[in-house]
């Protein structure tokens, strides 16, 4: 035979064992996953139905995962257009929405590009980030995108998720992704996307998860655990075959009969399908000892040529297309053919998409493993050259990722860093941030390697820490992030660096601080400025930023007037650059500001200003989430619900639908919880479509979803979910006041839900004894203070102090940040009376205020009747509290009317009603149902054809009977009892 270009070794060896097993693993029945496979069909009937599904199929290396999926698909092919696409890792370092290529081409194939194309809707220019060759289709070509059309990472969730909705309309679509367990997040981020947002289309995405890979806070693991605990995702685990399935698959094999070799292959492959093939098919000859030996088995018996393409396509993990392994190995077409044909024969290679590959990983890494250090070096040397020339010929191809695992492992560290710093930004501008953040990393530790590392990268190390920093920061690596923006300062203090860039990475570590919910962000926006003074830096934009920055610090801190006077500044430089966007967000800062020191029509106007200005879609949508948040908190919670609806559709519309879409999805949130629409509440947290980047939007969504559960009566739970959050939310108290007032909310809310009366009050001591700085917020949390002060004199007990200090502190609030409705309410529980509970039970009916007065001021003025002896017209109330505590679903609330009218009597006295109301005549029933439909006397008379007299009489007999005072009472009865 020739030798191969490459001296990676080769030869047949064999190993004796107790018996030979003759048939391919591969053509073997699939054994011990009948349930699992049928399973998978019924999943398949439900997409097939409408409903799109997605399963994941979990479990240790070697469980069959890979064959149960192949089967599945085999089976649905002539049903179904089925995509398949394999997450593939570049040595710890996943390929940027690698398997999401895979599923687009698989796509492309089966419908066609220009199919592909028009399905992915107005986003359809970001797919060419991914798939450049889609330019070259006449129809493509012939409509291109706008000149200022930008590609952005939501525009390519958008247009991918949009395409596989259309295309799944018609005819089922399964998505196949194997080997998730190596997926960047970038291909998380798009796959729960599209989990939370398709509701329609007949579609079914099935994950291959090997469950073993990866730490507890490993990225994929934890995708994995939100889908399933959003009842997005469900779980297939295939678990090790029992010992009647091993031997049936010994069986399948051509394995002997050999008892005792069966057990002890039983007991090595310890029920593992993967393993006990491998231990099956070896020569005969002794068990191997180790994992390694059994995984090298079959391997070892492979002829020279066939061992060394194996071990060539080794040191690739990404599946091999032939003419690459063609000239790696320097084999003709019939020798080559012939080396694949028997490294596929014995199972250890197989044909995917026209590519090669290994049967399993585990196989590719022991294979790899055994290569020398010599040969080691030289074939990735080789696969370096070969991918360089690649790119020489085409620059259009971007392998720089592979290319700096190659040379790395090449030992060319100078090239390995040129290509590690490009493969980062390629990864950034794809908008693949944990990708960029790895080859940032990798860049890093190859720094001090290269002698001359600033000539080889073209730019000096500090700005390097900064992009690498900021890059951290998108990829959701906070920490991180401060850590190399840390490492960049300490340096720039001992050498003389660009004041623009050493206020840059001030400014950076600032928002970095932010984002992790810590303090100092205040302080070190104080020093950027300061460095841009000292330094002289004329750049009025960048001032501006830094200005904006610190206003919105000092706003969210309370401190109103530092607020007002820094945005104010900032707007003058602002429009000093030129920038319309610095000038909406400075305006913006600026009105929220005067807003909390009570100025709301002052507020107000910088808003109007701060619309006009927001001339790009980054200004509308800060401005959509700023002032959506604002209204929530003055009140206007119907107008809140519409601006961020808006702008989550502005949102969806330019891409951004996970990312900004999110916080307006927050902002949605809070109001219609005030307005008692807790489906929707529901429906937001659990479907909440922006994967949590940075530690602080937690504590928002956190103390909502706590509010949540005690409306549902779960307050142990949300006390627990508090509880987890506890020293984070402690921490982001002490720099965001909003965040402080959020959770003195919650815990209030779990109080109430309780019936911990005492808690309560304890609560509502701290919020107003605290003496941090108030913000519009406290109107709000002082408005439950009534409902509270009710419960506690209820019970018995001395209100008179609590009272006191409830309304000092209402009263010490600016009038503008103290709506009527919310006044006379509050008003009315501190001071009771049925005339003024009367008018409170009014201004609960507004359709803007807290859906929750509904109940609590009719039950108070329940307690008011009652104690003026007026029982009739408080069963009356009580009723009315109970249907709105029904129809909201608020399980607290329906607990206190109960509780309130077995204490009274007054559900007994409603028992009786409704014995009379069975007793009603016929002609009495009909005259009821007319006095539930709001008519006169005169009304009805003319109805029934009777005389008003006669009507009356019969009006009159009903009060009486049915034991109300009123009409309305009567009416009230009626209508509930239905």
């Amino acid at each position: 035979m020739r030798a191969p270009s490459l001296d990676v070794g080769g030869g047949r060896h064999h190993e004796g064992m107790a018996f030979t097993a003759t048939s391919s693993a591969t053509a073997a029945r699939m054994v011990g996953r009948d349930e699992e496979l049928a399973r998978l069909d019924a999943l398949f009937e439900r997409a097939r139905g409408g409903q799109p599904t997605a399963v994941v199929v979990a479990g240790e290396a070697g469980m069959g995962k890979s064959r149960l999926i192949r089967e599945f698909t085999a089976s649905v092919a002539d049903r179904a257009d089925v995509a398949a696409g394999r997450a593939v890792d570049l040595g710890g370092t996943p390929a940027p929405y690698g398997a999401v290529l895979g599923l687009l081409r698989a796509i492309a194939a089966q419908r066609g590009t220009e199919e592909l194309w028009r399905a992915a809707g107005p986003g359809r220019p970001a797919l060419l980030l991914l798939m450049p060759e889609l330019a070259e289709s006449p129809e493509i070509a012939a409509s291109p995108p706008p000149p200022d059309a930008r590609p952005t990472p939501e525009l390519l969730r958008e247009a991918f998720v949009t395409a596989v909705e259309s295309l799944a309309e018609h005819r089922p679509l399964v998505l196949v992704i194997e080997d998730l367990h190596w997926a960047d997040e970038g291909t998380l981020t798009l796959l729960s996307f599209l989990l939370r947002v398709v509701i329609r289309g007949r579609l079914l995405v099935v994950l291959g998860w090997r469950s073993d890979e990866g730490r507890r806070a490993d990225p994929v693991r934890l995708f994995i655990g939100e889908a399933e605990r959003a009842h997005l995702l469900e779980r297939i685990t295939l678990h090790r075959l029992d010992r009647a399935a091993v031997r049936a698959l010994v069986a399948q094999l051509g394995g002997a009969d050999d008892i005792e070799a069966v057990d002890r292959l039983d007991e090595r492959a310890e029920g593992i399908p993967f393993f006990v093939e491998e231990l099956a098919c070896c020569a005969d000859g002794p068990l191997p000892d180790t994992l390694r030996d059994v995984l090298l088995a079959r391997y070892g018996q492979l002829w020279e040529d066939a061992a060394t393409a194996v071990r060539v396509i080794s040191a690739s993990d990404a599946p091999l297309e032939h003419d690459t392994l063609a000239a790696l190995t320097g084999f003709d077409d019939d020798r080559l053919n012939a080396a694949i044909r028997e490294a596929v024969g014995t199972g250890i290679l197989i044909v995917d998409d026209d590519r090669y590959t290994f049967r399993h990983a585990l196989l590719r890494e022991a294979v790899h493993a055994e290569l020398l250090p010599g040969e080691h070096a030289a074939l990735h040397r080789a696969y370096a050259e070969h991918l360089q020339s690649l790119m020489d010929a085409d620059p259009r191809r971007d392998l720089h990722a592979a290319l700096a695992h190659h040379w790395r492992h090449a030992h060319e560290r100078r090239r390995a860093l040129v290509a590690a710093l490009a493969a980062m930004f390629s990864a950034k501008d794809r908008y693949a941030f944990s990708t960029a953040a790895r080859f940032g990393r990798m860049v890093l530790e190859l720094w001090d390697q290269v002698d001359d590392a600033e000539a080889a990268a073209g730019l000096d190390r500090i700005t390097l820490m900064l992009r690498i920093a900021s890059i951290l920061r998108n990829a959701g690596e906070s920490e991180r992030a401060l850590g190399v923006v840390d490492r960049a300062l300490a340096e720039a203090a001992h050498t003389e660096v660009d004041p623009a860039l050493h206020a840059r990475l001030l400014r950076d570590k600032a928002v970095y601080l932010i984002n992790v919910g810590r303090s100092g962000a205040t302080e070190l926006l104080v020093d950027a400025l300061a460095v841009i003074d000292t330094g002289h830096v004329d750049d009025p934009n960048l001032s501006a930023g830094v200005m904006s920055q610190l206003a919105a610090r000092h706003m969210v801190a309370g401190r109103a007037a530092e607020a007002i006077d820094m945005a104010t500044r900032a707007r003058e430089f602002a429009e000093r650059a030129g920038s319309s966007l610095q000038v909406s967000v400075s305006l913006n800062v600026r009105g929220a500001s005067r807003t909390h020191a009570g100025d709301v029509a002052g507020g107000l106007e910088d808003y109007a200003a701060a619309r006009q200005h927001a001339h790009e879609s980054q200004a509308q949508l800060r401005y959509d989430v700023n002032y959506s948040d604002l209204l929530t908190v003055l009140g206007r919670y119907h107008e809140a619900l519409a601006v961020a609806e808006e702008g989550l559709a502005r949102a969806r519309a330019v891409g951004q639908a996970r990312t900004t879409g999110s916080l307006l999805t927050q902002n949605m949130v809070q109001p219609l919880l005030e307005l008692g629409e807790i489906a929707r509440v529901d429906e937001l947290l659990a479907r909440d479509l922006e994967l949590r980047t940075f530690p602080m939007f937690r504590m928002y969504t956190t103390t909502s979803r706590a509010r949540a559960l005690c409306w549902h009566g779960r307050p142990e739970a949300a006390a627990a979910l508090l509880r987890q959050q506890q020293s984070a939310i402690a921490e982001a108290a002490t720099v965001e006041r909003q965040v402080w007032f959020y959770g003195v909310h919650a815990r209030l809310a779990i109080a109430q839900a309780s019936g911990d009366l005492d808690a309560a009050r304890a609560v509502l001591g701290e919020a107003i004894d605290d003496d941090g700085e108030r913000t519009a917020h406290i109107s709000r949390l002082l408005l439950d203070a009534g409902p509270v002060v009710a419960t506690l004199r209820a019970r018995g007990d001395d209100v008179r102090d609590l009272v006191s200090r409830v309304d000092e502190a209402w009263n010490a609030i600016p009038d503008a940040l103290r709506p009527a409705t919310w006044q006379r309410v509050l008003a009315a529980f501190l001071a009771p009376d049925p005339d003024a509970l009367a008018r409170a039970v009014e201004s609960a009916d507004d359709p803007d205020m807290p859906a929750t007065f509904r109940v609590t001021t009719r039950l108070e003025h329940a307690r008011s009747l009652v104690v003026a002896g007026r029982r009739a017209e408080a069963a009356s109330v009580l009723a009315q509290a109970r249907a709105h505590a029904d129809a909201l679903a608020h399980e607290p609330l329906r607990r206190d009317v109960a509780q309130f009218g077995a204490a009274s009597g007054l559900a007994e006295d409603d028992d009786d009603r409704c014995t009379a109301l069975a007793e009603l005549t016929a002609r009495e029933r009909q005259v009821l149902e007319l006095l539930a439909e709001g008519l006169s006397n005169g009304q009805i008379a003319q109805r029934l054809f009777i005389s008003v007299k006669t009507a009356s009489v019969h009006v009159s007999a009903i009060l009486r009977k049915l034991g109300v005072a009123s009409r309305t009472e009567a009416a009230v009865l009626a209508a509930r009892k239905g």
